[in-house]
């Protein structure tokens, strides 16, 4: 019997109050029928839920969502940071005035309006966690400011002996709102990477329909159609130029400042910017399929994964909310019994409010998500949380040469035994797909020769080619073919070129060489590599001689040669078994084993594909350089997480017990409760200031 194809989605989700909503939410998900997975992010406020839809629909997992109180609908951030500081404001003035002993019955006003209105939100959260038996912060909230209100509206109705509280509950709920307001303000900036690259996106295109330009939306603009585009305009689609000469800068998709010059036949990026000449161009990708898409969709995938590292922080958020009311019934009780109901309320209601989850579930999304947004912005693509936390702990870093290393469009550059032995190689290597066998009939074809006819041609995996031509057998292939060479095989060999040796009935015909240049960021590349104390390799399927005169010329340090594109997964796990631990650079298709055979794969993106599935992390603009600035930055997120957990863990750790000993009183509780979560996303960023050059 087949199995039902799983659905995935992402969902955006609003209300979340703290890093322990999330959690719940995660929870109830979890054990819902039907959903397989639930990925809930505060930082991003975001959901990835993988279903079966056999049993559940996305209407039921968003009504599910809704019945804890939050939202499934895309808000209006700006609109809720700005009602968020219209309630700071209120409540503030409230407090203040509350400050001046005005009458009790006006303050209890007051503190009405600002427990059961400016804080309602928290009562809702509150009641729909508990229906399902769950608690978060909000739950620490509303107990210790209701705690307060009920006994000071006691005391002012003269049910109990005292003095109200009124401006203590006030200024808790003041502090608690003035930092989630400046968090989601904070927030609001981890995430403006992902804002600029969907701001790239044009709205129109102008079109050529039976002979006319007209301006249509770009949802309505097909595969085929072609555009029209002036200087100053940005590219709608994926396309190539079909007239005209241009130059495009391309910095906000590759992280390339020169623009790029364009003209018939090369391939434009949608969202990119037309600097000057006016072209017309054809559609080749349109709506999710183009690059700027494909790049967004990564990217929002990326700030929504976990890393590793995160899994402690998950689980002490788990238990954090139960412990912290355990250690506030403790507190009442002990101060309660040693000296009386007052200090017990209010010290019980301190550790209610100091406990903060939020800085620990923002310790790791935060960072990751400015992490991931500088990368992209970079050019550099980052799959998920966990590549990004490996990159970190890459040793050495293997390069495939072709196409990689290299230009990938080798050229022939000797040829020894005259313009027959060239006629005959390109014959035989009319029928290969091999980088090595376009040259050789591209060089044929300049020089005018004439193809001759082969039959029985027979393709020697990753060694050559034979074939016969005119009843005569040919076979031409790397020197190792052969018993015996001539000395111009050693001495081209010996200058990085790749030389392939064409015989036939044991009798060598001619020798041609093949040079493919290396790409101009290389051997910077490999500098800034070694600068990181990261040592690097060269995997090729030449021979030891060329294998060697490439990796000095890079300034790489070792190399792997003669290897056949399927055993270079061998050679990436003979490095391992030293003790490395391994990125693979490739082209990530014929590399795709390797790449997936490493600790990490680093993929050149080939055309406008940059949804490259063997890759951790995909190079949009192919420049090698950005290789140690990916690395670099995974080093950097790391360290930033870490701080964060460490602050988060301390904070808690240390503030908690103090307010349960009475070294805090509850309106300190809730300034520090309110200092933690924001200083957290500060510190993540301060990643936006590292120099990755």
């Amino acid at each position: 019997m087949a199995k039902s194809p799983l659905a995935s989605c992402s969902l955006n989700i609003s209300g979340m109050h703290c890093a322990s909503c999330a959690m719940t939410i995660g929870k109830v998900l979890h054990h819902t029928p039907g959903v397989i997975s639930a990925d809930v992010n505060y930082a991003t406020e975001k959901a990835q839920i993988k279903f079966d839809p056999r049993q559940i629909t996305l209407a039921k997992i968003s009504q599910i969502i809704s019945g804890l109180g939050y939202s499934t609908k895309s808000d209006d951030k700006a609109r809720q940071t700005n009602i968020l500081l219209v309630k700071f404001i209120l409540s503030a003035i409230f407090s203040a005035i509350s400050f001046f002993g005005p009458p009790p019955l006006f303050q209890l006003v007051l503190a009405t309006i600002v427990q059961f209105w400016i804080a309602w939100d928290f009562y809702v959260t509150t009641f729909n966690s508990l229906k399902h038996r769950a608690a978060n912060m909000d739950t620490l909230i509303v107990l210790g400011t209701t705690v307060a209100y009920v006994y000071s509206t006691a005391v002012t109705f003269g049910l109990v002996p005292g003095d109200p509280y009124f401006d203590t509950s006030m200024t808790i709920i003041s502090l608690i709102i003035l930092g989630k307001w400046l968090e989601a303000r904070a927030k609001g900036k981890t995430s403006e990477a992902i804002k600029r690259l969907i701001q790239l996106q044009p709205k129109t295109a102008r079109v050529i329909r039976d002979g006319q330009e007209i301006d249509l939306p770009i949802s309505e603009v097909v595969v085929g159609d072609q555009i029209r585009l002036r200087p100053g305009e940005k590219v709608p689609v994926d396309g190539k130029v079909l007239s005209g000469e241009t130059s495009i800068d391309e910095s906000m998709i590759t992280g390339e400042s020169i623009p790029v010059y364009k003209h018939t036949g090369d391939p434009v990026i949608g969202g990119t910017l037309n600097t000057s000449g006016a072209i017309l161009m054809r559609a080749t990708q349109v709506g999710s399929a183009t690059m700027l898409s494909q790049i967004i969709k990564l990217v929002e995938q990326a700030q929504a994964s976990r890393a590793p590292i995160q899994k402690l922080a998950d689980v002490i958020s788990s238990y954090f909310v139960p412990a912290v009311l355990m250690i506030a019934v403790a507190t009442f009780a002990g101060w309660y019994v040693a000296t009386g109901y007052l200090p017990a309320m209010l010290n019980s209601i301190a550790v209610l409010i100091i406990a903060c989850p939020c800085a620990l579930g923002l310790a790791t999304p935060t960072a990751l998500v400015v992490g991931t947004g500088l990368a992209a912005q970079k050019g550099i693509l980052i799959k998920d949380a966990e590549n990004l936390e490996i990159a970190y702990k890459v040793s050495h870093v293997v390069f495939d040469k072709t196409g990689t290393l290299t230009e990938g469009k080798p050229i022939v550059t000797d040829i020894v035994g005259g313009s027959k032995v060239l006629q005959l190689a390109a014959s035989l290597d009319a029928n290969s797909e091999h980088p090595l066998a376009a040259a050789i009939v591209s060089a044929a074809t300049k020089a005018a020769l004439k193809l001759s006819p082969v039959t029985s041609f027979k393709n020697l995996a990753g060694r050559g080619v034979e074939g016969t031509i005119s009843k005569i057998k040919y076979t031409l292939g790397t020197p190792s073919l052969f018993p015996k060479v001539s000395s111009d095989v050693s001495r081209l060999e010996k200058q990085g070129k790749t030389v392939v040796v064409l015989a036939t009935a044991g009798k060598i015909l001619g020798t041609i060489a093949i040079a493919d240049t290396l790409r101009p960021s290389a051997a910077e590349a490999i500098s800034q590599l070694h600068r990181q104390k990261i040592s690097t390799s060269l995997i090729t399927g030449d021979n030891p001689t060329t294998a060697a005169a490439i990796a000095k010329i890079a300034g790489i340090d070792r190399f792997f040669a003669q290897v056949r594109p399927e055993d270079k997964a061998v050679s990436v796990r003979q490095l391992q078994s030293e003790g490395q631990t391994v990125a693979m650079v490739g082209d990530g298709i014929n590399d795709a084993p390797a790449l997936s055979a490493a600790n990490i794969g680093i993929a050149m993106a080939t055309g406008t594909d940059v949804a490259i599935e063997a890759a951790g992390i995909t190079l949009v603009n192919k420049d090698l350089r950005t290789i140690a600035q990916a690395l670099k930055l995974s080093r950097a997120t790391l360290r930033t997480i870490k701080t964060n957990l460490f602050w988060a863990f301390i904070y808690n750790v240390v503030l908690i017990p103090a307010a349960a000993f009475g070294l805090l009183n509850p309106i300190l509780a809730a300034g520090a409760m309110a200092f933690s979560s924001v200083s957290v996303v500060g510190n993540s960023l301060l990643l936006k200031r590292v120099r990755l050059t």
